[in-house]
């Protein structure tokens, strides 16, 4: 029987071997969108779960320029910095919903997206790269460490079965990722809504202002009267 130590040891060791979209292999040419859909996937498509799984779709490409996550192409034909914001998108899509990745997308091809001088999405996405890259090591140690932690879960337990205890080490493990990824979501989700209240401030709804001043000079009026 393998233990949940040994898997999680062998998985991390292609998990490793990914191919990611390293900063140098982006091309300095503008790609039309079925040139873009074959890089994404040529890069990609060892980390998907199922063979049949898509990376990027000419729907998903036009649905991202739909919903202002990605800029309009220019002339059919998509830039370097396109390719950028794209795999920015793949990574956060499956943790992320539609408006927060707007949320932390908006500010960056605002400031940054095909501009000549000062920091640009190439300073970004090398400097976010290498930072992500160096953390491989560290969050497969804290991995293995829960794969140890589930495998000893337990062993206290005399009456059942091996195949009852290797399903419950098992279900240890989920519940001890899920768990680290559930924190993690909800401090991402608080920290993106937190920036947005800060530099994106609601519109005012004057109507409901106004409603509620008129209210409170109402009470305020009232207030004094009985005060006389």
């Amino acid at each position: 029987m393998e233990s949940n130590t040994q898997f999680v040891k062998e998985m991390l060791k292609k998990l490793a071997k990914l191919n990611y979209i390293k900063p140098a292999e982006l091309p300095n040419i503008n790609l039309y969108m079925d040139q873009v859909t074959t890089f994404m996937d040529e890069h990609l498509r060892e980390g998907k779960r199922h063979p049949d799984d898509k990376i990027l779709t000419k729907t998903m490409i036009n649905n991202y320029t739909k919903n202002d996550l990605l800029p309009a192409p220019v002339k059919k034909k998509y830039s370097k910095d396109h390719l950028y914001i794209l795999a920015f998108i793949y990574y956060f899509k499956s943790i992320l919903s539609i408006s927060d990745i707007k949320k932390v997308l908006d500010p960056l091809t605002e400031n940054f997206f095909d501009v000549e001088d000062g920091a640009n999405l190439d300073d970004i996405y090398t400097e976010v790269y290498e930072m992500c890259k160096s953390q491989i090591g560290s969050l497969s140690k804290d991995i293995m460490n829960r794969a140890e932690t589930s495998d000893a879960s337990f062993a206290h337990l005399k009456d059942i079965s091996d195949e009852e205890k290797e399903f419950l080490q098992f279900f240890t493990l989920i519940c001890s990722l899920s768990f680290d990824v559930y924190m993690k979501k909800n401090l991402i989700e608080t920290l993106i809504d937190d920036f947005a209240a800060r530099h994106n401030p609601e519109p005012v709804d004057k109507k409901a202002q106004e409603k509620k001043e008129k209210k409170e000079k109402k009470e305020k009026k009232k207030a004094e009267k009985e005060a006389k």
